[in-house]
């Protein structure tokens, strides 16, 4: 079994198996972030990710997910969604969309 050592910023140094490890990539898929449940103090804890650590992490079988950046949702778009909610024609338009 493969043994990744990392840090927690309470504990110090700690040791993980892969499925410990949860690696979250951008879109580009070359960087990202990793997160992990510290063994000792139960802490979540996220690290950044260069292209060296995501290199490692997947060679040695941590699972991942591609995130895609957006832009935060702003409250007009709320509002014209919430508008759209009301009338009868969402349906129609949802299920004709391609």
């Amino acid at each position: 079994m493969t043994t990744i050592r990392t840090t927690c910023q309470g504990c110090g140094d700690v040791e993980l198996s892969t499925a410990e490890i949860a690696l979250e990539l951008t879109g580009a898929g070359d960087a990202g972030s990793y997160r992990f449940s510290c063994p000792n103090c139960m802490a979540i804890q996220v690290r950044p990710a260069t292209r060296r650590v995501v290199s490692i992490l997947l060679a040695t079988g941590v699972t991942y997910e591609i995130t895609l950046a957006a832009a935060p949702i702003t409250e007009a778009e709320i509002d014209r969604f919430a508008e759209m909610l009301d009338g009868d024609e969402w349906f129609d338009r949802l299920t004709t969309a391609s």
